[in-house]
């Protein structure tokens, strides 16, 4: 076998070959390094003398089906120049890893196209083998993202276990990557994020979250003076949730069976946008049904639909009279979810009308957050958090169908 065979098909520069051998359908390689790699690792002096030869087995890209490793005589030596004796360093496999540098890259093309499981099961290594490559290659990618040019963020929560646990997300709007993961949720989890803000001497101009007031509270300690804008998706869904428990208290309160029959079913045809009913499914009919039999359902749904339109308006004066006419009906309602939305949303109204200054949302991070409970799903969840994590930072590029 020729030494440019080495180099071209195993990434083997400066290698010599020595002999090869098939042992239980593995391909075994033995190859010495060149005269010209052999230094002092601490000095890089070339001044040595040989103190003997140990042999390093690592595996490599396969041929065709059959697994390959490399035999490498890696020879110990002794420095003229600082003294030093250990053996020499190789530049194609990490330290205290039993496969090439080439095989880790092949692996991580694999992974791009196959469950972790799948490749494991193809090369014939552990699970474990696949899973430390592709962590250790997302930590040097994504450890420790860029905040250089950040600008506007959106923060967001996900729930990864049952039992209340959860993880912090905050993501740049800009490029649609998740630049930290913290742990649980709440003002604490954000904390690390705030010292490295803070390092990294960004200029935020935003930040885009729900109502919740630990998030509210935390941008406006450490970020005074930049805009908070409550995203609208948020504001919305809400909403939505008051409509439902105004049906489902009508439903429980309903002593007649003619009534009921007309609320079962609704709740969809509630929540849909009225362009969207199904003429043939007669879903005009039914929602019409419903809200003439049952006035405070009326008046929950009309809000609902009023309240989409806060975000409709020509300019943020007049979206601030919109808004404070929604206010004033909600509270008037005299029905209760819908006079607890109106105090809600007086209590936002700046965070709502920051919109129009700066017209970002967490929309993004919705979809990012769709991809890790897929993530999560099928890959059974995660016991090592730190891989999970990195997962997340590098999501933006992960095809995440294929997890295992």
């Amino acid at each position: 076998m020729s030494t440019s065979f080495l180099y071209h098909a195993f990434s083997l520069p400066g290698y010599d070959y020595v002999r090869q051998e098939f042992v239980g359908g593995n391909v075994l390689l033995h190859v010495r390094p060149k005269g010209k790699l052999v230094r002092c690792p601490c000095c890089r002096s070339r001044d040595v003398l040989h103190r003997g030869v140990s042999k390093r087995w690592l595996r490599t890209v396969p041929v065709g089906f059959k697994p390959v490793w490399l035999v490498v005589e890696v020879p110990r030596i002794g420095c003229a120049s600082c003294g030093l004796v250990r053996r020499i360093e190789l530049r194609i496999a990490e330290p205290r890893r039993r496969h090439t540098k080439a095989f880790a890259r092949f692996v991580l093309a694999l992974t791009k196209a196959m469950t972790m499981l799948d490749v494991a099961r193809l090369l014939g290594v552990g699970w474990d083998v696949v899973k430390d490559i592709l962590k250790r290659h997302l930590h040097r990618r994504f450890g420790k993202p860029s905040l250089a040019g950040l600008e506007y963020i959106a923060i967001d929560e996900i729930s990864v276990r049952k039992g209340h646990k959860y993880l912090t997300l905050v993501m740049d709007l800009r490029s649609g990557k998740v630049i930290f993961v913290g742990d649980g949720r709440g003002a604490d989890s954000l904390k690390p994020f705030w010292e490295r803000l803070k390092r990294s001497r960004a200029r935020l101009r935003a930040v885009a979250t729900d109502m919740s007031a630990a998030y509210i509270g935390s941008v406006l300690e450490h970020l005074p003076g930049v805009a908070v804008v409550l995203d609208h998706f948020h504001v919305v869904k809400l909403m939505n949730d008051k409509l439902t428990e105004v049906r489902r208290k009508l439903h429980r309160e309903l002593q007649d069976t003619m009534g009921k029959n007309v609320l079962k079913g609704s709740r969809w045809i509630l929540l849909k946008n009225p362009e969207t009913l199904n003429p043939q499914r007669q879903e005009h009919e039914r929602l019409q049904k419903a809200l003439e039999a049952n006035e405070p359902l009326a008046k929950a749904y009309y809000l609902k639909e009023e309240l989409r339109q806060i975000w409709k308006q020509p300019n943020k004066d007049a979206a601030a009279v919109y808004l404070e006419q929604w206010i004033r009906s909600a509270l008037a309602s005299d029905v209760g979810p819908l006079v607890k939305m109106g105090k809600t949303m007086a209590l936002y109204r700046t965070g709502i009308l920051a919109w129009y200054d700066h017209p970002i949302s967490s929309g993004p991070m919705e979809g990012t957050n769709n991809k890790i409970k897929t993530l999560k799903r099928q890959a059974y969840g995660y016991r090592d958090q730190e891989f999970f994590k990195l997962r997340i930072l590098g999501i933006h590029e992960a095809k995440y169908a294929l997890t295992g």
